[in-house]
């Protein structure tokens, strides 16, 4: 499916969920690693379906503010991790561990107690009700084996790494079957890279390519900072990032606009498409197209517009919706004035 030739615009995945659908004040105050089914508002008999009308009006919204490549907006999950990583095989969920979160608190994860394996699609229906009710491109995220490696109490593997392998494996025939039910770009979250960034070095990249192994379609791989809402003071610039350059991933999608990058560490990708974060999700009111066109102009010394793609820092799922909205009409704003400053 085509895209605009010049500067696509795009969400980082998830898009904030419905009242009605899911406790929002309570799940802003976690990023859940172990299944949260309390978060849910209404039955287990209906959710699908509530979780299909709600993707309904993700995808409305997304395509009323003039996105390019439409996502899911992950309504159907409690965090962008959690829902893949405890359908897997090997995984205990109810008898959970612990880990040190990036804030620096324990927080509960899932113990690994015997071989991860998936044993069936996790997002395979998720992928075809999107591609079922859009026309544009679409893009369906899927977490990321070192992420999720760190994400997990191993109580079975020799190592990490091992434990990150099998988890690679996992996501590639996944991401085989998300692209084979239509997909047009497949993003894999891996922002815990840039909180250990020597096991990153020593481990990540060859997990991301494993997960990648055979992978025809594109793929693009999502560092940040961690969620605004959740991670308030963050750092000026990237522990990792210049190594992806390594990876099989075509894209690279980053935080620009809170932190206020320097984009001078673009350079370090010269053979990457990067989506560019330009919309702050710290901040609650919203940009000016004006602010968005200036953060997007910033890029263009260190990277070709035609490797640029257009989006937010990261997931807006905090955001209260109508925020999210008025952001993402913004960017769309802000990306067509460059656009005709670029084509005369």
């Amino acid at each position: 499916m085509a895209t605009p030739t010049l500067l696509p615009t795009t969400l980082v995945g998830s898009y904030p969920q419905p009242d009605w659908l899911i406790d929002r004040a309570k799940l802003s105050k976690q990023v859940p690693r172990v299944r949260m089914a309390d978060l849910w508002l209404v039955p287990a008999a209906d959710l699908e379906a509530k979780q299909d009308e709600a993707t309904l009006l993700a995808i409305g919204e997304q395509e009323r503010a003039g996105l390019d490549i439409i996502s899911d907006g992950e309504q159907r999950r409690e965090s962008y991790s959690n829902r893949f990583a405890t359908a897997l095989e090997g995984v205990d969920t109810v008898n959970h561990g612990t880990t040190i979160n990036r804030s620096g608190k324990p927080i509960p994860v899932p113990r690994i107690t015997a071989k991860v394996r998936r044993a069936h699609p996790v997002e395979l229906h998720d992928i075809q009700f999107l591609r079922a009710n859009t026309k544009k491109p679409v893009k369906m995220t899927v977490p990321g084996p070192f992420t999720m490696t760190m994400q997990a109490q191993n109580e079975f593997y020799p190592s990490q790494e091992a434990l990150a392998m099998d988890f690679a494996a996992a996501v590639n025939a996944e991401i085989k079957d998300l692209f084979a039910a239509g997909a047009d770009v497949i993003q894999i979250d891996e922002p815990w890279m840039q909180q250990h960034p020597d096991k990153a070095r020593a481990f990540g990249v060859k997990a991301l390519n494993a997960a990648l192994e055979g992978v025809t379609g594109t793929v693009a791989v999502h560092l940040c900072f961690g969620y605004a809402a959740v991670v308030h003071e963050k750092p000026e610039g990237y522990s990792f990032l210049a190594e992806l350059e390594n990876s099989k991933a075509q894209q690279v999608s980053i935080e620009a606009a809170q932190p206020d990058l320097d984009l001078r560490v673009l350079e370090k990708l010269p053979s990457k498409t990067i989506i560019l974060g330009v919309i702050d999700l710290s901040d609650k009111s919203v940009e000016t197209p004006d602010v968005v066109a200036a953060r997007i102009r910033k890029a263009l010394p260190h990277v070709a517009a035609e490797r640029l793609v257009i989006a937010p820092d990261c997931g807006m799922k905090y955001l209260p919706r109508d925020v999210a909205y008025g952001k993402m009409q913004a960017m769309v704003a802000g990306t067509q004035i460059v656009r005709r400053e670029l084509q005369g």
